[in-house]
């Protein structure tokens, strides 16, 4: 979550926390010694996966993640002084690196008032150190549930997945933070690999993927919080380098997707680059860099991007109250409410906009506001507002934060968490009287909303070889290399290859009636052995598939076409078709698949009709064209 304060921005990095040896998973949670009795389990059933715009479980029904996020196993240590002070910790709760609550009720009162708030799902954060930590909490971290006693802080964090998962609800594991410490800006936790190597990310990830692995409604993982700049260096979408947001994200998440097909995989933009004072540039991306360049994953219909919104913050303000750090930016809570409703679509909503190649789910992963107690008269109109662009536009969501702390007088310490526990359990809540929020959240969880099934779609991806490889097909990573010294990209297996760019090494894959693949060897083409029925591009160099065959991956060097991988089909294909030319301007349908975005700025794009398949590249190194393509086979599919 980020800070309301902004001080905290402006302290220096964090040193890592010590990283230990890895163990075992401990038991699952004992009964409730309360004798209190979990309900059966909700009525859907896993894995979930996405249908365009919507998240769908095993039926193919919709499931609209209604969630809240259960904070604490990112740690809740501000970055100085003594961790088990509570003045050095987040609104004095010391949390122990474990989920908020355990020392005071049992945890299957937790799990009833979860569901007394009409959530379906959690967000659940946690820490890379977390993963390695093999001291025990203290016994006075779960004194409300001892049977967790002994337990390091990823063994409380297993018992607290399998009671949720047993409860029905759905999780979504979150890596918020490398470190224990919490939070933003300046705290060492800034990207992926700020304390750690991408590698040991990665891994980390691995880690958790196969612990879980076996519970299906541990529905999928949220790469990282909040990416953002650090003191030098901002992340960015693309540049191949090591602060390369998107290339991270999908080289993890297609990991991920190795070794568990079943999950969702959760993607953040950027929020924050730049140096935030006048005369700089800075601001809060979100997810517009997606309009341009989105993920493709191995699997299709696994992907869902999300973004955080709160009122303090603006689409260029950090969020700090005054002094360094601080603009004068506009807040989302200075905005009106067509202005806020331009912002959030512009900055995120956008992606569910059907038939494009960012085509997917958004989960606001992260909202909120301050709530029993406050009067923030501009904070609770803006909290007013988003609320109805969620109900408006049936988003799913996941508010901050779930659980807190109460004093003994029943006083939140967090008055941002929706529930919040005294010393001795007793429930100051979201569900209580008194808290101005309950009227937004009820319009919130009970508004109308898509259900039952839902239509397959078609997809649209985008191949990028700005930089690297980009081999998505499971078929061809269990294979050599199929087009060695070359840059090379293949569409993921059931899809084919339909656009190329011009000179920029960008590609559109599509399953749209796609037909079925035959047995037999799928070739790499390198030459104009293939070509057949006449010369269909005069003068130019000809990468044609053979006869029966459709493209399905290329390779490339520098910005000339190397290759051409092709894919036999189970059935006769037609011979015939069109040249579809793209050398002096686009040439794509008016209609059909990923026709209104922009995967390739500033180059010309042809694209095959949705009813076609792509059976050849023309290119020239003539007339200083440098082999890029120029021309498109197009074959109908039938």
């Amino acid at each position: 979550m980020t800070m309301k304060s902004l001080a905290a921005r402006l302290l220096a990095l964090a040193a890592a926390l010590p990283v230990l040896a890895g163990l075992a998973a401990g038991p699952g949670v004992a009964a409730p010694e309360d004798g209190t009795r979990a309900p059966a389990a909700a009525s859907w059933t896993g894995p979930l996966s996405t249908r365009g715009r919507y998240v769908v479980d095993a039926r193919g029904e919709r499931f609209k993640l209604k969630s809240a996020n259960w904070a604490g196993a990112q740690g809740t240590w501000q970055g100085s002084g003594s961790t088990d002070d509570p003045a050095n910790n987040q609104a004095g709760q010391v949390s122990h690196n474990i989920p908020l609550g355990l020392d005071r009720v049992p945890v299957a009162r937790l799990l009833a008032d979860f569901r007394g708030l009409g959530i379906n799902s959690v967000r659940l954060p946690f820490a890379n150190a977390m993963i390695h930590d093999t001291t025990p909490v203290p016994d006075s971290a779960v004194a409300a549930n001892p049977q967790l006693r002994g337990r390091t802080p990823l063994q409380v964090f297993d018992a607290v997945v399998a009671a949720l998962t047993a409860d029905g609800f759905a999780v979504v594991l979150n890596n918020h933070t490398t470190s224990y410490r919490f939070c933003c800006g300046l705290d060492g936790n800034e990207r992926w690999n700020s304390g750690q190597s991408t590698a040991q990310w990665e891994d980390d990830w691995l880690f958790m993927v196969n612990r879980y692995k076996a519970d299906k409604r541990v529905v999928g993982v949220d790469l990282r919080n909040e990416v953002r700049r650090d003191v030098w260096d901002d992340p960015n979408w693309g540049l191949g380098d090591a602060h390369d947001e998107y290339a991270a994200f999908e080289e993890a998440g297609n990991r991920i997707l190795q070794a568990d097909p079943d999950l969702l995989v959760v993607m953040e933009g950027i929020n924050w680059y730049g140096v935030p004072a006048a005369g700089f540039s800075h601001g809060r991306p979100m997810l517009t860099p997606v309009r341009t360049l989105s993920h493709t994953l191995i699997d299709s219909g696994k992907l869902v991007y999300s973004a955080h919104f709160y009122g303090y913050t603006g689409p260029a303000n950090t969020g700090a109250g005054s002094g360094p750090g601080s603009t004068s930016d506009p807040r989302y809570q200075d905005l009106t409410p067509e202005q806020l409703a331009r912002a959030v679509d512009d900055e995120a909503l956008f992606v569910t906009g059907a038939g494009q190649h960012f085509t997917a789910p958004v989960w606001i992963s992260e909202f909120g506001a301050n709530g029993r107690g406050s009067t923030d008269a501009k904070e609770q109109a803006w909290l007013h507002s988003f609320t109805d662009i969620l109900v408006r536009d049936d988003t799913d969501f996941a508010f901050w934060p779930l659980v807190g702390w109460a004093d003994a007088a029943g006083r939140p310490l967090d008055g941002w968490a929706l529930l919040s526990y005294g010393p001795d359990g007793t429930r100051t809540g979201l569900t209580d009287p008194g808290d101005w929020r309950a009227a937004d959240w009820n319009r919130l969880v009970g508004a109308p909303a898509a259900s039952g099934p839902v239509p397959a779609v078609d997809h649209w991806n985008v191949l990028a070889l700005d930089h690297a490889d980009q081999n998505l097909s499971r078929r061809m990573l269990a294979r050599a290399d199929w087009s060695p010294g070359n840059r090379k990209g293949d569409c993921p297996d059931g899809q084919r290859l339909t656009a190329l760019a011009r000179g920029d090494s960008r590609a559109l894959c599509t399953d749209a009636g796609e037909p079925a693949v035959g047995g037999g060897d799928w070739t790499t083409v390198t030459d104009e052995r293939y070509v057949t029925g006449g010369d269909w591009a005069s003068g130019y160099d000809k990468l044609q598939c053979p006869d029966g065959a459709f493209a399905v991956g290329y390779g490339v060097r520098d910005k000339g076409m190397a290759a051409l991988l092709c894919a036999p089909a189970a059935a006769p294909l037609p011979r015939t078709g069109r040249t579809l030319w793209f050398d002096r301007g686009d040439n794509r349908p008016a209609a059909g698949g990923s026709v209104a975005s922009d995967w390739a700025p500033g180059r010309y794009k042809g694209q095959c009709a949705d009813g076609e398949y792509l059976a050849g590249v023309a290119s020239t190194w003539q007339r200083l064209q440098y082999g890029a393509p120029a021309a498109l086979l197009c074959r109908p599919l039938g």
